[in-house]
Parts: C-alpha cells; structure tokens; sequence
C-alpha cells in the first residue's frame, strides 16, 4: 500500500528535479543543429541595389556575422546600437538579413498590399529603419517571405550567426546581441577563426 503512494510521490520529485535543471539552462545557449555545418546557400535581392543580388557564395574568403533582423523587431532596436558600434570598430563585417519585414502576423496586413508591393514595401521601411537608426551592415539583403531564414533554423528575431572563411556556420547568438556577448564570445570567436589558415 505504502508503494502505491510512494511511486507518484517519486515520479512527481523526478519531474520537478528536471523542471528546475531545464529553468535553469539559458535560452540563449540553445543548441542548433547547424553548428558546424556548412551554412545554408542564398542568393537574394540586395537592399540598397534590389536588381543585384548577394549571396554566400560571395562572402567566402572572410569571416563574417549573419545579422536577423527586421523593423518591426521590438529586440532588433535593443541591439542595433552594439551593431552601430561594432561596424565602427571594422573587427567584422556584418550581413543583414532583413527578415519578413511586411509579414501578415503584427506587422504589416498582407491582404491590404497591392499584388507586386511587398518588395518595394519592404525596401521603403528597412531603408527607412535603417535612416533613423544607423546602418552597420556591409550589406543587406531581402528575405521578404521568410525561406533563408527558415534554412537557417530561425525561430525569432534577432538572430546572429558566425560563418568562416569556408562558409561553415560556426556560433549562434539567439536574441538582441549584446557588448558582454561581444567582448566574451563573439569577438574572440571572430579572432580564431581569423587567424586560421
């Protein structure tokens, strides 16, 4: 009889031994399955030259960081200020990836654009964002309906990847990126990877 209350009893403390070690991991820290991995091919439209395209392939040779972003992003202002900073300093040269900028879920309607308008759309508010608050990106480019960064295993904005001289996706930086991520994570990844052959 004691047995039949002991077994839930034991259960009960199991699951709560495991609910507070998983509280107390950092959601930051998540493991993606990309680490390591060559990073996902794109090739899309720039946004200061939408007729042109940017892809991966034209950033092999260099050490680089992956920037999701968007404007409607409440977090990407958080962190745009360490990006500003970070573009002064030339230690890496950072890519946007304007993600799903007019999107149907709190930005933008969807069903209220015009057929053919989402680019331009898009275009006129991330340059606009971009005005007010700074540009620290070498480049941006366009992932209006969300498929690179669906490639890329992004589940929110912002999100920050590190990809090598070979394209390998070698760090994952989820949520607004900030100096103590820099000065004790990014940046040091940055230097070993640069001074790889």
């Amino acid at each position: 009889m004691k047995t039949k209350f002991l077994v839930p009893l034991f259960l009960f403390l199991l699951l709560v031994l495991f609910l507070g070690f998983g509280l107390g991991l950092n959601p930051r820290e998540v493991p993606s399955p990309l680490i390591d991995k060559p990073a996902p091919a794109f090739s899309l439209a720039r946004l200061d030259a939408p007729a042109r395209q940017l892809g991966l392939a034209d950033m092999k040779g260099q050490v680089f960081l992956l920037n999701v972003w968007a404007s409607w992003c409440v977090a990407c202002r958080q962190e745009h200020p360490v990006l500003v900073a970070l573009s002064k300093q030339q230690a890496v040269p950072i890519i946007g990836l304007n993600y799903k900028e007019v999107r149907g879920d709190g930005g933008i309607d969807m069903r209220k654009i015009p057929d053919g308008q989402e680019v331009p759309m898009a275009i006129a508010r991330a340059n606009q964002w971009l005005a007010e608050h700074g540009d620290p990106y070498t480049a941006t480019v366009l992932d209006i309906e969300g498929r690179v960064g669906i490639d890329f295993g992004v589940y929110g904005v912002p999100e920050t990847f590190l990809i090598d001289k070979h394209g390998v996706i070698r760090y994952k930086h989820i949520g607004p990126v900030t100096p103590a991520a820099l000065r004790d994570t990014i940046l040091p990844k940055v230097a070993a990877l640069n001074a790889e052959a």
